[in-house]
């Protein structure tokens, strides 16, 4: 068995901020006609270094992505194999195998080559399958995610799958697609939260769409929404001051729409750019919804009749 991600802090540009998922993965690596690869299965469980505080909150999540993951069975959402006891006593979640990498693996390294956005083709069809799943989980299943982002997003190969994990936080949906049990809240993931999400207002499915946005924004831009300001404090990772960071400044942006060079993207890119910014409307009854999205990426239909504001980095 092959440990992966014992403690994973999300790095900018050699920069970590405290963002951290005690969460471990193990690739179970079998041989075939001599040679090794991996199985069918990923399994996933609390890293023993978690505080004993937050090893119950973390063993209750798995338990119940285990129940929720259970009952899903979708093309672009990672499956189920099984949930069992390991001999030390913790729970491990059996799941398939879903890719070598994450998204957010392929965003950092795309950036550490000094390389720019994705090609927009690649971006597409992130954008296409993602949707997809997001419209079986909200109109299906009646679950919201709830933690979208790149790093939940698990891709095989060269894109040749493309699968949305991590189901652990997800809530439930009534018939109006809002969040309605009062015992429950949102946790998501501080950047990719939306405005509703911060002020403790009303949670309904357009909380994953505008955390969506902000995923093909991470495509585009190769950086941590809201947190692009570390990549420009320097081409030398070493050189940047944690005093440097403007913490007002970036909480006064969260649930905003971050800026985004259209220039340098170019005409090929109009089109995601356009759905990046009907995700990321700060009233989230006017994103889209997830089937909406899929309607038109799949029929090359328009996606909005009206203009939108595009904030251009000089």
């Amino acid at each position: 068995m092959i440990p992966v991600n014992m403690l994973i802090p999300l790095r900018i540009n050699s920069k970590y901020v405290c963002i951290y998922a005690y969460i471990q993965y193990w690739f179970q690596s079998v041989f075939r006609n001599g040679k090794q690869t991996h199985s069918p299965w990923a399994i996933k469980k609390i890293n023993s270094k978690c505080a004993k505080k937050q090893m119950n909150i973390y063993q209750k999540r798995l338990s119940e992505e285990a129940k929720i993951l259970k009952d899903l069975q979708h093309p672009n959402i990672i499956g189920f194999r099984a949930f069992t006891t390991a001999k030390d006593g913790s729970k491990c979640l059996a799941m398939e195998y879903g890719g070598e990498q994450s998204l957010n693996d392929l965003i950092e390294r795309r950036r550490e080559a000094g390389l720019q956005a994705f090609p927009v083709a690649t971006i597409e069809k992130v954008a296409l399958h993602v949707a997809r799943g997001l419209q079986y989980l909200h109109n299906e299943k009646k679950l919201l995610h709830g933690d979208m982002k790149s790093c939940n997003i698990v891709i095989k190969g060269d894109f040749e799958t493309i699968k949305i994990c991590d189901v652990g936080v997800s809530l439930r949906l009534d018939e109006n697609m809002q969040v309605t049990d009062p015992n429950t809240c949102y946790i998501g993931t501080e950047p990719w939260k939306p405005k509703e999400a911060l002020e403790d207002e009303q949670i309904t499915d357009k909380a994953d769409i505008f955390a969506y946005g902000l995923t093909l924004w991470e495509m585009m831009t190769l950086s941590v929404p809201h947190l692009e300001m570390l990549d420009s404090e320097g081409d030398d990772g070493d050189s940047f001051d944690e005093d440097d960071f403007d913490e007002d400044a970036y909480y006064e942006r969260l649930g905003t729409r971050p800026p985004l060079d259209t220039v340098t993207l170019g005409g090929a890119y109009q089109r995601m750019v356009e759905l990046f910014c009907l995700c990321t409307e700060v009233d989230p009854c006017k994103r889209p919804s997830a089937a909406h999205i899929v309607q038109a990426l799949e029929s090359n239909s328009q996606l909005d009749e009206t203009s939108l504001e595009v904030i251009v980095i000089e």
